[in-house]
């Protein structure tokens, strides 16, 4: 499954959107939280490879889908104790302090 790559750059921050190119145009409810995979997302295709080095020069990381979020496990940048659950897709951010 094809992972869609966004980079945005505001000031000193570089925001790296990723989400599994199946989960773009759908909305995820569970227990009072949603996540709506939107244009955000939807960038270029990216390999895992391509993915990581996105992410070793971002200030913010925001994931969606299995795909994208073991990706972004194996590269460090996810712990599975901080994955979110909603509706059975996984959501992961981080950020750099």
């Amino acid at each position: 499954m094809p992972i869609r790559m966004k980079v945005y750059h505001r000031g000193p921050e570089t925001l790296v959107a990723a989400a599994d190119e199946d989960l773009l145009g759908k909305t995820f409810r569970e227990r009072g939280l949603k996540i709506e995979v939107t244009a955000f997302y939807a960038g270029d295709h990216v390999t895992e490879e391509q993915l990581l080095a996105h992410l070793r020069l971002a200030t913010i990381g925001n994931f969606v889908g299995k795909e994208t979020i073991e990706a972004a496990t194996r590269g460090g940048f996810v712990a599975e104790e901080g994955v979110l659950w909603i509706d059975g897709v996984p959501h992961a951010q981080f950020c750099v302090m």
